[in-house]
Parts: C-alpha cells; structure tokens; sequence
C-alpha cells in the first residue's frame, strides 16, 4: 500500500485569503451581525482559535474585507484612466464609470454585504473615507474639463466638490439597486448614469445655471 501523499501546508498569506473568501461567503448568506466566528471557522473548515491568529475580531474581519474589496475597485478605476488621453470629460467620466460598475457586476455579493448593508458604527466609518477617496477621484475628473471651472473665483473647487458629491452619491444609489437586478445590462446602467449626470455637468460647463423664476 503506497503511502497517502504529504498535504502541502498552507502559507499564512494563503491562510488568511482562504478565511476572507469564506467570511464573504458566510457575510453574503446571513448579513454581519447574524454571522458568527464560528460560522466563518466551519465555512473556511478550520478552528475559531486560528482564525484569531489572522483577525482580531469579527469587526476586524470584516474591515480587512471591506479594505480588500476597496483596494480591487481603486486599482480598477486606476488602470481604466491610467493612460487614457482624450479630452471628452464626459468620455473620462465613461470610462470610469464603466470600470465602477464592472466590479459591481463581477462581485454583486461583495458590493452587496460591503458596501451598502454597513450598519456597525466603526465598518460604516471605513466606508465612509471609502466614499471620500472616489469622491476626490471623481472631483480629478470633473477638474479636468476645460469648462468645468466657468464658475470662477475661490468657489470653483468648492463648485466641482459639490458635483463630484452628488454624483457619486447618485451611482452609489443606482449600484446598490442594481446589485439586486442582474437582469439590467451593465451598459444600460451606463448610458442611464451618463444621460443624468454628463447631460447636467455639460450644460454646467457651457455656463447655463439655474434661476428662481420670480
């Protein structure tokens, strides 16, 4: 009878990307708070004992998480803008957008659990300096069109923070719903997010601006 085969030992980096996938796995199935250490330790087909070796808590967990999932989406709009020479803003704004919504696409339940269904105080606070850095991203991008500052004076960056807030607040929302309707294409969702947003931010930047009748 040959002797059974060594089982190669897992490295701690191995370790802990192999308990990240089943705590998104468990997150994903029961929500946070009704997920459990335990839970994730029989996901994962490991003891409580060595995820703690990895993780503080489970708050802790879910942040690395929450980071990780961040970190995939920031190198995504990265590498979609890096190199990207044309003048269109609204062409900029596309083709980060495209790249937004091509994670939300690829990883409904990560975008799902992370990064609307955050309701523990501390998680919520990492989303938030999430929201601010793609806001900061989007605020580059509105920036960059030549009418972008027609405002003028000390209030153009405080114009353009304004806008960069509202929209990514308006994809924000719209991925959330659309997180949970598949059936709607990724471009569909694009082109929507394009006609409400650039139609606005062009009009802007031709100089047009809303009165009060009266």
């Amino acid at each position: 009878m040959s002797p059974s085969p060594t089982r190669r030992r897992l490295t701690a980096e191995e370790r802990r990307a192999g308990i990240l996938d089943a705590a998104l796995a468990v997150f994903s199935a029961h929500g946070y708070h009704a997920s459990s250490i335990d839970d994730i330790a029989r996901e994962a087909g490991i003891s409580k004992a060595l995820i703690y070796e990895h993780f503080d808590s489970k708050q802790g967990l879910y942040g690395d998480l929450l980071e990780q999932n961040a970190n995939e989406l920031f190198e995504r709009l990265a590498s979609s803008l890096a190199g990207v020479e044309v003048e269109s803003g609204a062409a900029r704004l596309a083709t980060g957008l495209d790249a937004f919504f091509s994670f939300v696409e690829e990883r409904r339940d990560a975008w799902r659990i992370l990064f609307r269904d955050v309701s523990d105080p501390e998680t919520s606070a990492a989303l938030d300096r999430i929201v601010e850095q793609v806001t900061v991203v989007v605020a580059a991008l509105i920036a960059q069109d030549p009418g972008a500052r027609s405002q003028g004076g000390d209030q153009s960056e405080a114009g353009i923070r304004v806008l960069a807030q509202m929209l990514v607040g308006a994809v924000q929302s719209v991925a959330n719903w659309w997180a949970e309707h598949p059936e709607v294409a990724r471009e569909q969702a694009l082109e929507m997010v394009m006609d409400f947003a650039w139609l606005g931010l062009e009009r802007l930047s031709a100089g047009e601006r809303w009165t009060r009748e009266g």
